[in-house]
């Protein structure tokens, strides 16, 4: 007796044992009740009575990098290009992941070509180039659409290389080293230009200047002549009133500081060499004797002036000779 209740214990233990199903975290199992899908199994220990149901499929619910192989591509312009990318998804759903689709990766991998494929090939060369954003945020929004039947989330789809062929790189290469040479000859004559701005700035501001001084020079000699003006007018009025006060002397004073000065600048001439006095000697005297007078009075001194010894004469008709 001990014997069969020993086996029966033991089938008990081993059922129980193949009825107890353990997930592990990151994982859903999905349970089928003899062969149809009944509820999904979350991670930890669960009891499902074997032989009645079983584990259908094992489901990675963490997020998922599926690589996209090399292809080539023709552009809108009819370039060959090759590209690959990259997608990361996550199944939100188990059950649909598992049920709604034969093969979820090869399923993906397929659509995110195709559609690759479509994006690209209605873009321009240069477009594929410089716009891959735009070309990564295409293909997230119409891969996610397709997939979400799956219970599937797409989160990113990138491009990871495109490699155009040898000749459009060596062409490219050479439209930018004439683009680069381009933008050297623009910023030379840029800075020529402002240079010659500059320098006609620099000369305009000299001329200006240079007017302003002629002016102010112009202003000093006119007020410095306007000066010796009142200074002359005012000695010819004291002049006159003294002429008409009675003194003669006065205008033999003048007479004599304006012979003087002629005199004086007939000397410092520099193409003078010889100066004949068109004037009687006996005048000249008179008329320093008449300056004599006038300092005398001027002084107040009471003794009279000596008046300079006569010049002497070289002949009868001609004036004393430097």
């Amino acid at each position: 007796m001990v014997v069969p209740i020993l086996f029966v214990v033991a089938l008990v233990m081993i059922y129980l044992a193949t009825s107890l199903k353990v997930v592990r975290q990151g994982y859903h199992y999905t349970i089928e009740h003899f062969g149809r899908f009944t509820t999904v199994a979350r991670p930890g220990l669960n009891f499902y009575p074997a032989f009645f149901y079983r584990v259908g499929r094992k489901v990675n619910m963490m997020e998922q990098v599926l690589d996209i192989p090399g292809q080539e591509i023709i552009t809108k312009d009819n370039a060959m290009v090759a590209v690959d990318g990259v997608v990361f998804f996550q199944v939100l759903d188990a059950a649909k992941a598992a049920y709604e689709v034969s093969d979820l990766y090869l399923a993906i991998m397929q659509l995110t070509t195709t559609n690759l494929r479509t994006v690209m090939g209605s873009m321009d060369l240069d477009e594929t180039l410089s716009k891959r954003d735009e070309i990564n945020a295409r293909l997230l929004i119409v891969v996610d659409q397709a997939t979400e039947a799956w219970g599937v989330k797409i989160t990113r789809v990138e491009v990871k290389d495109i490699r155009p062929p040898a000749d459009i790189v060596n062409a490219m290469g050479r439209q930018m080293k004439a683009e680069r040479e381009k933008r050297a000859v623009i910023l030379e004559a840029e800075g020529a230009r402002a240079s010659e701005i500059l320098k006609a700035e620099g000369q305009k501001q000299s001329q200006i200047l240079e007017a302003e001084g002629r002016r102010e020079a112009a202003f000093r000699d006119a007020e410095a002549r306007e000066r010796a003006a009142e200074a002359e007018a005012k000695a010819t009025q004291m002049v006159s009133e003294a002429i008409a006060g009675g003194n003669t002397q006065a205008i033999n004073y003048f007479i004599a500081q304006k012979y003087v000065d002629a005199v004086s600048q007939f000397a410092t001439s520099p193409n003078a060499k010889t100066i004949l006095f068109p004037v009687e000697a006996t005048q000249l005297i008179g008329t320093l004797g008449g300056i004599g007078e006038l300092a005398r009075e001027a002084f107040g001194r009471d003794s009279p002036v000596a008046p300079p010894p006569p010049p002497r004469r070289r002949g009868s008709a001609e004036g004393p000779q430097q």
